[in-house]
């Protein structure tokens, strides 16, 4: 075999390159495995309170079962798969109901109820054990421009429910402050919140923050405007008792600015990069965006296509730098006209149909977010908890045979591969793959058994990492 090429030249011009593919990876590490919420829930910092999770879960779940009462009728109420092949007088429904309680999950899923069936009873479970993921205590538009004595009081009282709510373990798995951003009028209202917030919760708790804490800023047009916030950070944490590097911050693209800035290129990695490293995820707001787009109230909506062209952008400036990112919020509320406790049939049947319409849109517009690579969205109200499940319960389930056997082979064939400088090429699609059963497990679509149909062990899928996978296989063998 005839070679033209030396040793010592082939080292030197592939070491170099070794150097520029480190750098590469660096920048681009992949998608965290972390656990990322399936949504945000955003209320104004006057209601919070350290019951807030328990409270809105209760709300919840109440709405979903008034308004239906069995899986069927959520199946026909938001259109979900194999609905049209299920009964529609209530007889059969209960009869339907009886059946498939009667069976067991194997059988269950020959039949065409199984998804609507399984879908319902993991939401009722969802909505009993942790209906809230995450929470922002909102100071900026679910509060909005109050005197700032009456802000000042807020911000103390948000701190010390906050404490209240650690010491009592009521508090969502993750949490966080949204402050008002730092343009020119709002600058000095927003990080006189944050320096009270936080000052009072560290005085509070011994420095200590709740489990996944961020710090939310709007409407970011500049990355000054986050590295005023980092460095805000820092002196905090210099005189409180938080921890050095502790706070971490998160972002939302809500304008045009956002998107293409004034020498028409995409500004979102240099706001990244102004945070130190600080930044663990950027959101996109909806009616801000549009809004700026000049797009009318009417069609101020998460399908518009101006959503869809800025929703690429961040994907393509921010992918596989581990930063989450999540869609906007559906601002249809599912809630009926008619109040009170003494509501006529006609006044009820009026509620039930407005709330299965706009369950419909919000379940229509989550699941739309899911089909374009958006695993988190807002809420703005826990009457919309139920489609949130309902969309990512359904959108995990639909797909789970394939994706278990597509990640059983690849770990089969990936396990005889060979590994190169301790990097195995296609790492990042296993990555994918596992990612979707860590992220059906986190959120409560799939069960521990389900996973295990892939062939790998909960202690495997407890590394996160498709590449520890491969290396303790390999060294099994």
């Amino acid at each position: 075999m005839k070679l033209s090429i030396p040793q010592d030249d082939r080292n030197s011009i592939l070491g170099e390159l070794g150097l520029h593919n480190k750098a590469f990876q660096d920048i681009y590490p992949g998608d965290r495995p972390d656990r990322q919420p399936v949504h945000t829930v955003y209320g104004g910092a006057d209601l919070f309170s350290a019951q807030s999770a328990e409270k809105m879960g209760k709300i919840a779940l109440r709405t979903l079962t008034s308004n239906a009462a069995n899986f069927v009728e959520l199946a026909q109420a938001i259109e979900l798969e194999g609905h049209d092949k299920l009964p529609t007088d209530k007889s059969s429904q209960e009869t339907l109901q009886s059946k498939m309680d009667g069976m067991s999950a194997a059988d269950r899923k020959k039949e065409d109820g199984w998804l609507a069936y399984t879908v319902y009873n993991k939401i009722i479970s969802k909505l009993e054990v942790e209906a809230m993921e995450d929470f922002r205590i909102d100071f900026e538009d679910g509060f909005g421009n109050r005197s700032w004595d009456e802000e000042d009081a807020t911000a103390v009282k948000a701190a010390q429910e906050t404490a209240k709510g650690m010491e009592q373990n009521s508090l969502p798995p993750f949490i966080g402050i949204r402050i008002k951003p730092f343009t020119e009028d709002l600058k000095e209202r927003g990080a006189r919140t944050l320096d009270i917030y936080l000052s009072t919760l560290s005085e509070l708790t011994g420095g200590k923050l709740p489990n996944n804490f961020v710090v939310m800023l709007p409407k970011v047009t500049i990355p000054q405007q986050i590295e005023a916030l980092v460095k805000l950070f820092e002196v905090i944490e210099a005189n409180t008792q938080i921890p050095s590097g502790a706070l971490k911050m998160e972002m939302m693209v809500e304008t045009t600015q956002s998107v293409i800035n004034k020498d028409g290129t995409n500004p979102l990695r240099s706001f990244y990069l102004a945070s130190q490293g600080r930044m663990i995820a950027t959101a996109f707001g909806t009616y801000d965006y549009t809004a700026s787009c000049s797009i009318t109230a009417k069609y101020q909506d998460m399908g518009h296509a101006v959503c869809d062209f800025a929703h690429h952008f961040m994907k393509v400036a921010l992918g596989h730098t581990g930063l989450w990112i999540a869609d906007g919020a559906t601002n249809v509320m599912p809630i009926g006209p008619h109040r009170g406790d003494s509501l006529t049939a006609e006044q009820l049947a009026e509620n039930k149909a407005v709330i299965h319409r706009n369950w419909k849109k919000a379940f229509d517009h989550t699941r739309y977010s899911l089909w374009k690579g958006m695993y988190q969205g807002w809420d703005l109200n826990p009457a919309q908890f139920p489609m949130r499940y309902a969309a990512v319960y359904s959108f995990f389930l639909e797909s789970y045979d394939d994706a278990a056997e597509r990640l059983k082979a690849f770990v089969e064939r990936a396990a005889r591969a060979t590994l190169t400088s301790d990097v195995f090429d296609d790492a990042a699609t296993g990555q994918g793959l596992l990612n979707y059963f860590l992220r059906g497990l986190n959120c409560g679509a799939l069960t521990e058994e389900e996973a295990l149909a892939t062939g790998l062990s909960i202690d495997e899928f407890r590394t996160r990492s498709f590449l520890k996978i491969l290396e303790g296989r390999r060294k099994l063998n």
